[in-house]
């Protein structure tokens, strides 16, 4: 099945130093943030987890099951995100834990003045399309498969974090804003597209982000957008990516993928016709970028599933 954007390996505790087999904790602390590094060697079931700090959560290795508040019970699997508010608890199972197979995840607790120093940046600076509508973190969209930028900036956290490296604050604070920025943007994106299915016209976001998915499997210029919304191409390509963290080619290959997904799950649909479907004229193009965001071809993604 499909490939997500792993995180790297990160070495496990010396089974010497280990204090318990359920959620070890090793802590590394920084000006703005604090790593945890959790394991856990055996099953086990409804163990509570609670931060005073907002957190940003990642899976490394192994399987939980995580049940925040008001939210149906998932899975969690490595090359996942999950973001928690601060003093949420997390009741979290552990199923398949055991010595040869250990879960590892990391839990990234960040300041809250820090969060909101980096939201009124992106209020004072960053919203270009004057129209009122203010950065805020939300818990709308708390689940996120890692992207490989998303990916990436974790890693490099995890590597900043664990070193001995003096200058380890003043990277931290790089790429701990980033990561915030691009999380901030990926909520943005979900809240505006939910919106967009009952109200097209509240914003220049809204519009577009509607027209693309009545438009989804037709082919869709970037400069009938732009003229869509009353914006060169240029500025428009920039305004889009400042918002939703994307591009527009990128979103729109995103969401022609999702729609692949579910047309493949019928026995009557080909590669080639779901292709076409999809808006995507040439097949060898829908199967790269296919592989590149699932991690499979649409031909083992379709065989798993009748399998």
């Amino acid at each position: 099945m499909p490939l997500k954007n792993l995180l790297q390996k990160i070495d496990l505790t010396n089974p010497g130093q280990l204090q318990t087999l359920v959620e070890n904790r090793r802590v590394f602390n920084l000006d703005n943030c604090e790593l945890n590094v959790f394991e856990s060697y055996e099953q086990a079931f409804g163990i509570p987890l609670t931060f005073g700090d907002f957190i940003i959560t990642s899976m490394v290795r192994g399987k939980k099951i995580m049940h925040l508040d008001n939210k149906p019970a998932f899975d969690y699997l490595p090359g996942e995100t999950v973001v928690v508010p601060a003093n949420e608890t997390m009741m979290i199972d552990f199923p398949e834990a055991t010595e040869a197979n250990p879960t590892q995840c990391i839990a990234l607790a960040i300041d809250a003045s820090y969060i909101n120093e980096t939201v009124n940046y992106l209020n004072q600076y960053h919203n270009v399309n004057k129209q009122n509508n203010n950065w805020n973190l939300r818990f709308n969209q708390y689940h996120f498969t890692n992207d490989t930028e998303m990916s990436d900036l974790i890693n490099k956290i995890i590597r900043i974090c664990t070193s001995s490296n003096t200058t380890k604050n003043i990277l931290a604070d790089l790429n701990l804003k980033e990561l915030l920025i691009r999380l901030l943007q990926s909520q943005q994106l979900e809240q505006v597209y939910t919106e967009s299915k009952t109200n097209s016209n509240h914003s220049r976001e809204h519009f577009v982000l509607n027209y693309i998915q009545e438009h989804l499997c037709e082919k869709i210029h970037v400069a009938t957008l732009s003229r869509k919304a009353y914006l060169s191409r240029t500025i428009f390509f920039k305004w889009f990516k400042e918002q939703f963290g994307t591009t527009p080619s990128e979103y729109i290959n995103r969401e022609r993928i999702k729609l692949a997904k579910q047309l493949l799950t019928n026995p009557e649909h080909n590669v080639h016709t779901v292709s076409t479907m999809t808006g995507f004229i040439d097949a060898n193009y829908f199967i790269r970028v296919f592989r590149k965001l699932e991690g499979v071809t649409p031909k083992t993604y379709k065989d798993c599933l009748e399998n």
